[in-house]
């Protein structure tokens, strides 16, 4: 195959994948005029119209379905060879891309993902947060990280965290000018702030236990937003009250800058997984990342 043949098809591929010759030239490092002008070479030289063209979006024609299909794995092969090459060097090396909500990037991955890079820096770690249940084959990443019970059946998961129990939180100053509450129920009564997940589009219900059973509380409040950060820094500002983990909570509690109620009733979830498909083939430094990752019970 000659150089232009495979840079044409590797550009043909990335339009694919990325369904936006935006992305797919942010990707290739190229203009996207430069793109686009590959595409319309490699169509011309096909005789075959490969992508349909809109002012707002990309997508295959059945030629362009065709020629994905019988690239597409080929073109996988030669990564993977690539990167088995690459693994001979001295130092192991590559890019490992990973999808996390909010809380895992900031309290799970980034503490061990810091030591890692420091011991192999050689590998590049790119984390892409998100709170949706993303579909990591499709998005091109090595693996996931989600709380155990949202992980797919037939996906490998692996847990890199211990359980993570909730807490209800306030400020000092929010609690001078409304009592505490003295059970879950109370909190109807109160400024809470919300949490809304791309998820179900639905704002995050508070659950708490008593006596066993799960309590699913519904509450109301000034502030609704997708970021825990923004919720964290609501309830510091005294704006009402923030229910998240209590590990995210934890200098502030720390130094009295929130006060923690209804622990009585905490609900804890279950540990994070790193998830991937079983059919993949682990990088060495995809292997090497799982290692650092893995849960170990103290």
């Amino acid at each position: 195959m000659k150089g232009r043949q495979l840079q044409d098809l590797m550009a043909f591929l990335a339009v694919a994948e990325e369904a936006s010759f935006t992305r797919a030239a942010a990707r290739l490092g190229v203009s996207q005029s430069a793109l686009s002008q590959i595409i319309r070479g490699l169509e011309e030289r096909l005789g075959l119209r490969l992508f349909s063209r809109t002012t707002r979006s990309v997508s295959m024609t059945a030629a362009g379905d065709r020629l994905f299909a019988l690239v597409a794995p080929s073109m996988r092969q030669i990564e993977s060879g690539l990167e088995e090459i690459t693994a001979l060097r001295d130092k192991p090396a590559g890019t490992v891309r990973l999808t996390a909500d909010e809380y895992a990037v900031h309290r799970v991955l980034l503490p061990a993902i810091e030591r890692f890079l420091l011991e192999y820096p050689d590998i590049r770690v790119e984390l892409a947060v998100d709170y949706g249940l993303t579909d990591i084959v499709s998005g091109r990443f090595d693996a996931g990280v989600r709380r155990g019970g949202l992980v797919e059946k037939d996906m490998i998961a692996v847990p890199i965290s211990g359980p993570h129990p909730m807490a209800v939180v306030g400020a000092p100053a929010y609690f001078e000018r409304r009592p505490q509450p003295k059970h879950p129920h109370d909190l109807t009564e109160h400024s809470c702030i919300n949490l809304r997940l791309p998820t179900h589009g639905e704002q995050f219900s508070w659950l708490f236990v008593e006596s066993g059973k799960e309590m699913r509380v519904k509450v109301e409040g000034p502030l609704i937003t997708n970021s825990i950060a923004s919720v964290r820094d609501a309830a510091l500002a005294g704006l009402g009250l923030a229910y998240l983990p209590q590990a995210y909570f934890e200098k502030e509690l720390e130094s009295g800058e929130l006060v923690e109620v209804l622990g009585q009733w905490r609900k804890t979830f279950e540990p994070y997984h790193l998830y991937y498909p079983s059919r993949r083939h682990s990088s060495p430094a995809f292997s090497l990342l799982l290692n650092a990752l893995r849960y170990r019970q103290q």
